[in-house]
């Protein structure tokens, strides 16, 4: 059940204080450019490796939507990671990743474990288009 609670009974029982301010601001995701352009790379692939393959000019307006929408996708949060308020956090290296590895919400994976996790979806997604254009070639 709810309770009623009066505001003089508030105001003797609360404390108000000031919350701290949080000026540090880290918005690397952990993870190194190079495993973040790969994963670019792989999309923008796929797209290149599907309008090479089909050549129909009614396809070039909607690869470019798509072509766009990659680049929009990862470009905003990369300006997203620099924007101000400055902070002196910076992705991890290669090397540093392989030694540290991340702590995601489910636990700590190692660099191996953690890159097969980011790089799943755009290399099954690209490798289906590379059996799309082995079909293609082969009819």
């Amino acid at each position: 059940m709810a309770e009623h609670i009066s505001q003089q009974d508030l105001a003797r029982i609360a404390t108000i204080t000031d919350a701290p301010v949080q000026t540090k601001v880290d918005r690397t995701f952990g993870l190194p450019i190079g495993l973040y352009m790969t994963t670019v790379g792989a999309y923008l692939a796929f797209l290149l490796l599907m309008s090479t393959m089909l050549l129909n000019p009614g396809l070039v307006i909607p690869l470019a939507i798509c072509a766009l929408s990659v680049v929009a996708g990862f470009g905003v949060p990369t300006l997203w990671a620099r924007m101000n308020p400055e902070n002196d956090s910076r992705p991890l290296t290669f090397g540093q990743f392989q030694h540290r590895g991340i702590d995601i919400m489910t636990g700590h994976l190692t660099a191996a474990e953690a890159s097969v996790q980011v790089l799943i979806l755009p290399v099954l997604i690209l490798a289906w288009g590379i059996a799309c254009a082995v079909i293609i070639a082969l009819t």
